[in-house]
């Protein structure tokens, strides 16, 4: 429960942020979030939306009521074909400037594109348990929402083009206005220009080359409450954080820095609107083994493809325990995955009463993520897999005919995608190496009644004894039992297997 009063050092960034807004606003408390849903969602798209409500379940924890709002802005132009869907270039390329609510779904599943990724964000939230009230900003500027808003930059023009301007660190260009106008003829929003305006309406053309399509040349006329018209991006983000009274919204580094849209929403607040404006936080950037996301170029791997190699427990874990603002690169090939299962796995079972500060906070990531749905270790589930390739009897081993079930897909996924390490696939098969040299000593003196850390102790005493170095007696009986050279972890491999039916497979191959 957060503490309004009280800061702790070991308090985790959730309960931080969520006393801020506690302390600094007041009560109905709204957190907003928002984002361009183009192409597929990722890890920074889905954070978008799931910070904000971790936060918000902070608030709700201390006992005060919080409304959480995901906006999808699926007015703004269309401007590329993601390479998910470059099979249907053909369709879409004649639609591209049109705002994304009108532009077609290919697929025929969804009533536009805007919806498309916006029905698979609704599935990741699913999976993610979170159920923030979804907005689409074609909706609301349909149902005049943001007309007041449209007027009042109209209407002071100057003092907001000196805002965005100043803000920015740029020089505007000449045909700048507060508003994209929707062309009646071409349905484009990315080539129009204002050419007049007054308080209530504005003429446009359709003239401005984008370079990814042109506008029509088409000339028009249209009043405000004709709702044919989006407001120009950092003058929209304060509107709709105004229009939905929110006490806080977070977005990426890029908006933070010096000349970012979160400079010119301070502006307008403080200039135009006359309000204190809505607490903001950062997140850092994400990548995937080191590389940044790209929507549009189908670069990094997508929330969904991602969630069936890895449980969301693990993935929300992952996404909590490093501070809000730290660069998050997430890795699910090899050990680095494998790490990350153990570090949820150690941090389940801290004692909180017993427990440095970082683990205080890693805990409290922990414990935000969601109940651990397995009992055993994941490193002993996918080393009993490798074994003996049934799940049950997995299951049945371990003690945890549920947890394995539970992780099953999961691994299979991840094994099959080609993403285990190299030592942790393998098939077990006995056979007759070229150099047998410590083997059948080994297996001689191998024992029902060792542990596994026994049996790798006896791997050193037997090359001690053989005056060798212990690493060709590894190689040897891994070659002997996997025909390769490298395994996991030997005495915990032999004891999953059972050393008196190892003993029995290194003699009979002598």
């Amino acid at each position: 429960m957060v503490d309004a009063n009280s800061v702790k050092e070991a308090d985790h960034w959730t309960d931080i942020w969520a006393r801020k807004i506690i302390n600094e606003k007041k009560p109905p408390y709204v957190i907003t979030s928002g984002i361009t849903l183009s192409g597929p969602v990722h890890l920074g798209t889905l954070c978008e939306a799931y910070y904000p409500v971790a936060i918000g379940s902070r608030i709700t924890s201390s006992g005060k009521d919080v409304s959480n709002y995901f906006i999808s802005d699926d007015l703004d132009a269309f401007d590329s074909v993601p390479a998910l869907l470059e099979k249907y270039s053909e369709e879409l390329t004649p639609h591209l400037g049109k705002p994304l609510a009108h532009v077609p779904d290919p697929t025929g599943t969804t009533k536009s594109f805007g919806d498309y990724f916006l029905i698979e964000m609704k599935d990741i939230m699913n999976l993610f348990g979170i159920s923030p009230k979804i907005i689409r900003m074609s909706e609301e500027y349909a149902s005049g929402r943001f007309d007041s808003y449209a007027k009042l930059f109209l209407k002071e023009f100057e003092l907001a083009k000196k805002i965005v301007a100043e803000s920015s660190n740029r020089e505007l260009p000449p045909d700048w206005s507060p508003i994209m106008p929707i062309c009646e003829k071409c349905g484009k929003i990315a080539t129009t220009v204002v050419t007049d305006f007054d308080d209530e309406s504005y003429t446009y053309s359709c003239t401005r080359d984008v370079k990814y399509t042109k506008g029509c040349g088409y000339k028009g006329h249209n009043k405000i409450s004709d709702h044919k018209y989006k407001i120009t991006w950092r003058l929209h983000w304060p509107a709709w954080m105004d229009s939905f009274g929110t006490s806080a919204e977070g977005a990426g580094m890029d908006h933070h820095t010096k000349g970012g849209s979160w400079d010119t929403l301070v502006m307008v607040f403080k200039e135009i609107f006359k309000k204190d404006p809505p607490i903001g936080w950062k997140h850092g950037f994400f990548l995937l083994r080191g590389a940044k996301y790209s929507k549009s170029k189908g670069v990094g791997m997508g929330a969904s493809d991602l969630l069936k190699l890895v449980p969301p427990e693990i993935v929300k874990y992952f996404l909590l325990r490093a501070d809000i603002d730290e660069n998050k690169d997430f890795d699910p090939t090899g050990n680095s995955l494998i790490k990350l299962y153990e570090d949820y796995e150690s941090v389940s079972n801290i004692d909180i009463s017993n427990t440095d500060r970082a683990g205080e906070k890693k805990h409290a990531a922990f414990v935000l993520s969601g109940k651990k749905k397995w009992k055993a270790r994941f490193l002993d589930i996918l080393l009993n897999y490798q074994i003996y390739k049934d799940w049950s009897k997995v299951g049945e081993i371990l003690n945890d005919a549920e947890g394995v079930s539970y992780l099953s897909k999961y691994i299979e996924a991840w094994i099959e995608g080609g993403y285990a390490p190299e030592e942790y696939s393998f098939v077990i098969k006995s056979s007759k190496p070229s150099d047998t040299t410590g083997v059948f000593e080994f297996a001689s003196k191998l024992s029902g009644q060792m542990n596994e850390i026994d049996i790798h102790n006896l791997v050193f005493e037997t090359a001690k004894e053989l005056n060798i170095p212990p690493s060709t007696v590894f190689k040897n009986l891994y070659s002997s039992l996997l025909g390769k050279e490298r395994g996991p972890k030997l005495g915990k491999l032999i004891f999953a297997i059972g050393p008196e039916k190892v003993k029995g497979m290194l003699l009979q191959i002598k």
